[in-house]
């Protein structure tokens, strides 16, 4: 098969999975839910309850609480969305349809690509609900449209990096049991970053952490995108070039044992 062939089996194949993922979210309330009202949730928690915070002294943020909190809500749901997504897989393998996809489709790869793209369709609606609600509470946006479209796609890294992560494990274990096991460690990295506060107005052994969180950076960047500020652009693209190519091959390696175990 030429190479031309390969990549039209693979995108094929990857266009098939991503509409049945995004054709069953949409269709499936149990699904599309979660991954809405738990941003929503954590965007009115914090933003909403915690808004007096704006009144430290050291707090120097320029585009207020709400939108501070809303670029955590959007790193946070998009990361969230990928873990989701490996739930969605390793239903796939309990109930048995994803070892009929792994039989019948020519290039595998273009399955798990199929997921990731998925993830990232869906992220986008909850993206736009959590928008939608965060405009309405008042959220101040300083960034111009490019800087927008910057926060957007580097959300959209994120998601595919977590989907990668999750599907790694989800393809490894095949049982939704697994779930904590794709949930902990990201939750574990998020809140270990500056969530509440500015970095600098974090104290102890969790700002010792937070600074070598590969998610501070995120946040910093989106937070900055968002006030018209882009602040560790470089960095950002550091950190998610590399954990993109370390779960590229997590990914890779979770279905060459998913194909192993039949």
């Amino acid at each position: 098969m030429t190479a031309a062939g390969t990549v039209a089996r693979t995108r094929s194949v990857a266009l098939s999975v991503a509409w049945r993922s995004v054709h069953n979210a949409f269709h499936n309330p149990a699904i599309l839910l979660p991954s809405v009202l738990f941003p929503l949730f954590f965007f009115m928690a914090f933003a909403g309850g915690l808004s007096s915070v704006q009144n430290v002294p050291e707090f120097d943020y320029r585009s207020g609480y709400t939108s501070f909190q809303f670029a955590f809500i959007c790193i946070q749901s998009a990361a969230f969305g990928g873990v989701f997504t490996g739930f969605a897989i390793a239903g796939d393998f309990e109930f048995g349809f994803a070892r009929r996809l792994l039989l019948a489709a020519p290039n595998r790869s273009g399955i798990v690509a199929g997921y990731m793209i998925g993830a990232m369709v869906r992220w986008m609606f909850v993206l736009a609900v959590v928008f939608s609600a965060a405009l309405i509470s008042g959220m101040r946006i300083d960034g111009s449209l490019g800087h927008l479209l910057a926060l957007l796609v580097l959300a959209l890294v994120v998601s595919a990096t977590s989907t990668l992560w999750a599907a790694g494990i989800a393809m490894r274990l095949r049982t939704m049991q697994a779930g904590p096991v794709m949930q902990m460690p990201i939750f574990i990295l998020l809140f270990l970053a500056p969530v509440y506060v500015p970095l600098h107005l974090v104290a102890g052994w969790v700002h010792d952490v937070a600074q070598l969180n590969p998610f501070t950076a995120l946040l910093e960047t989106a937070r900055g995108f968002i006030a018209g500020e882009p602040t560790k652009v470089a960095l950002s693209a550091v950190c998610l070039v590399a954990m993109f190519t370390l779960v590229v091959g997590w990914a890779r390696g979770g279905l060459h044992s998913a194909e192993r175990a039949g």
